[in-house]
């Protein structure tokens, strides 16, 4: 009872316009920047190296390099913050975590595109 109670509240915030992502997919988040009393919309393209969460709280965590440093961020993806989501690519990885690339730099951090066989 008080479990359904919790899924019935949490449906009002689920978004149902986000795309299918895996780890792997290089992603490009468009999130809600406040500055002063001004908003704007800033893209943050990365590759997905991990998903975590369930429901509300799923959250999703997103790797780029930028100048020569990797940068991650983590967002929820149903947050009021988080305008949409697009997938620009997707990867073919074998794990759920991808850990692994931030040791990796250059052409050693690259991942497969994935290919429909048909």
């Amino acid at each position: 009872m008080k479990i359904d109670l919790v899924k019935e509240i949490e449906q009002e915030y689920l978004k149902a316009d986000l795309p299918e992502v895996s780890p792997g997919d290089t992603v490009k988040v468009m999130v809600r920047i406040r500055e002063g009393n001004k908003e704007r919309l800033q893209g943050y393209e990365g590759v997905v190296i991990k998903l975590a969460g369930a429901g509300v709280s799923k959250t999703v965590t997103v790797r780029r390099v930028f100048q020569g440093v990797g940068v991650e961020r983590v967002f929820l993806l149903h947050s009021p913050k988080v305008e949409s989501i697009k997938v620009l690519r997707r990867g073919d990885v074998r794990r759920a975590k991808l850990y692994y690339l931030r040791q990796r730099t250059g052409k050693a951090a690259r991942i497969r595109e994935k290919t429909i066989n048909k």
